[in-house]
């Protein structure tokens, strides 16, 4: 092993909003925010998501190719149509795509991820 995980980066236009939307739907806290800076998580000493303020930032168009996905985050839940009606109040909105066992969705600003039925 050469280290451990830290975090995940996220680039977006407004760090408070988009974490404030992966905080809800995810339980965790805010453990950093330096304004074009923000870190969320489940304890501050522990691995958890950033996000950095990018003023170019272009939303992915999955699933054209056109901009790449760059990431996205697997969520596991336990109800796949509770799951879908909780993160659209959030402000997610369905993308094409998906199964019996996992559904696809972007982030307020684009970036996909998807809930996965456990």
């Amino acid at each position: 092993m050469i280290g451990t995980w830290h975090g995940l980066i996220i680039d977006c236009p407004n760090p408070k909003e988009l974490s404030a939307f992966y905080r809800e739907m995810l339980g965790f806290v805010e453990v950093q925010d330096d304004g074009d800076w923000v870190v969320i998580g489940d304890a501050p000493d522990r691995p958890g998501l950033a996000f950095q303020q990018a003023e170019d930032f272009t939303a992915p168009t999955w699933p054209d190719p056109a901009v790449p996905q760059q990431m996205h985050l697997d969520v596991r839940v336990a109800d796949l149509d509770e799951g879908e009606r909780k993160v659209l109040e959030l402000g997610a909105r369905k993308l094409e795509g998906g199964t019996d066992s996992f559904r696809v969705f972007a982030d307020p600003v684009g970036h996909p991820f998807c809930l996965v039925l456990f």
